[in-house]
């Protein structure tokens, strides 16, 4: 049998891919980071995972059509925009399942952070 020259053959096939791979996957990645900081979306975004659950406050914002000036002076309107899209994207009356997942995730960072503004005052009242 001949399994020697067969083993060194592939090993001098393989070798050589994985190195290119090694140098080309590390640039790449660098590379996707740079064109995201140019676009405006700081580290934390860009290097977040592609399949993650959450999505970035800007987007959020405009999922549910508001802007941050609306949620500062009636944060109701999180939970009334919410009820509105929710129901609008109902998979039962034909809509969106991906949509109406949009609209829960937007619903959902937007309430979280709106929690942690709030215990931030609360916070800063207890100091002062």
């Amino acid at each position: 049998m001949a399994i020697g020259p067969i083993a060194r053959l592939l090993a001098q096939l393989v070798v050589p891919v994985v190195a290119v791979l090694a140098r080309a996957l590390p640039a790449a990645y660098a590379q996707a980071l740079q064109n995201a900081r140019k676009a405006g979306v700081d580290a934390a975004e860009a290097s977040a995972p592609v399949f993650g659950k959450r999505i970035s406050r800007s987007e959020a914002l405009q999922v549910l059509n508001l802007t941050e000036e609306e949620i500062a002076a009636n944060p109701e309107a999180i939970q009334k925009q919410f009820q509105r899209y929710f129901e609008a994207n109902d998979v039962s009356k034909g809509g969106s399942f991906y949509l109406q997942s949009k609209v829960y995730r937007a619903h959902e960072l937007l309430m979280e952070f709106h929690k942690d503004k709030r215990k931030e005052q609360q916070d800063q009242n207890k100091q002062g």
